[in-house]
């Protein structure tokens, strides 16, 4: 599975932007996918991850305020984010691995990754 992320951009504080992630591979659709953020100089950072049954858990930081999606018929998966602040901007990435598992919130657990999409939030 290959996975390609894009969407992300400059925006205000407030602001909403949707990130996408675009897979390769017909077994994408039976993969759990996550996103996780980077900021500069901090370790990588857990965000969310949907299960193929749709059940999703988030990190406190962005609950209430981001929500995954999928699209099986395009073989994709979305970060939807609303209500942006500053301390959301980093690079985010979609990762994928082909069974939930409970400790996923390590980035480790993951065996698929995206390059990255760079989200800034100015005040």
């Amino acid at each position: 599975v290959q996975l390609q992320a894009s969407g992300g951009g400059s925006v205000q504080a407030g602001d909403s932007l949707r990130l996408s992630c675009a897979a390769s591979g017909p077994t994408f659709n039976g993969y759990v996918v996550a996103w996780f953020r980077q900021a500069p100089g901090k370790e990588r950072q857990f965000v969310g991850t949907r299960r193929t049954g749709g059940m999703t858990y988030y990190a406190d930081s962005v609950k209430g305020r981001f929500t995954i999606s999928r699209d099986t018929a395009k073989n994709t998966a979305s970060l939807q984010m609303n209500g942006l602040k500053p301390e959301d901007t980093s690079v985010y990435y979609c990762a994928a691995r082909s069974r939930f598992i409970v400790t996923y919130s390590r980035p480790d657990v993951y065996h698929y990754w995206g390059q990255g999409t760079l989200v800034t939030v100015s005040s």
